[in-house]
């Protein structure tokens, strides 16, 4: 199980990521718009970088839905490789059988 801190903080970085995803967009938009001129750009790259770090959605990370372990994640079923396997013997995934020989 992961600590309670990392798994908070990584939900405040995915609520930060939301709230500003339009903000940031708008702004690259601006920024890597040639046909403006370059103070224009330059403004709105100051705007982006004033922006809390935490509302890049690059600094998101995937974590089990169930013990908020951060590696061994499975995209697909949002679960780790341990619970997938710990699920998977209970019956619990649709479809998953646990070879056993």
């Amino acid at each position: 199980m992961a600590k309670k801190s990392m798994i908070e903080r990584e939900k405040k970085r995915e609520r930060l990521a939301k709230k500003y995803a339009a903000k940031r967009a708008s702004l690259n938009e601006v920024i890597h718009d040639q046909s403006l001129p370059m103070e224009e750009r330059f403004k709105a790259s100051l705007k982006l970088a004033e922006l809390p770090r935490n509302s890049s959605a690059t600094r998101l990370h995937n974590r089990c839905q169930l013990t908020g372990r951060p590696h061994a994640y499975y995209r697909k079923l949002k679960l780790s490789r341990i619970m997938l396997r710990e699920l998977g013997s209970f019956g619990q995934v649709p479809g998953m059988v646990k070879s056993s020989w």
